[in-house]
């Protein structure tokens, strides 16, 4: 009986998975600067299937998700600049790793935020 309710749903256009999984993908982006890693991680929790979550994160340009870390780091740079360089460092560092960017993109910003 459920499968014939989602055959229909399905059939009806109601029920798309990787639409669901683009739309996510692009409203954890804009609204919580979420990383491509913890967006997969939260699609995989949905139950969306890992083809249909690799299509929609090869859709994350790698530039476009260190630009948005970029921002995000900058904007807590400029918040706690006053402070000393390695509480800096600990706090925008955390901040990045919360969101689920790895060490290397990190790293990069770290270096570059703290190099200006």
């Amino acid at each position: 009986m459920a499968s014939a309710v989602l055959d229909e749903l399905e059939l009806q256009g109601l029920l798309n998975d990787l639409e669901f999984a683009q739309i996510w993908s692009e409203s954890r982006q804009r609204q919580k600067k979420l990383s491509k890693r913890v967006i997969a991680q939260e699609l995989r929790v949905k139950g969306v299937s890992q083809d249909i979550i690799e299509e929609t994160i090869e859709k994350i340009d790698d530039e476009d998700e260190y630009q948005m870390a970029y921002n995000l780091a900058e904007r807590k740079y400029r918040s706690c600049a006053h402070l000393e360089q390695e509480v800096i460092y600990r706090r925008v560092s955390g901040l990045l790793s919360r969101k689920g960017f790895s060490h290397s993109i990190t790293g990069r910003i770290m270096r570059e935020l703290l190099a200006s």
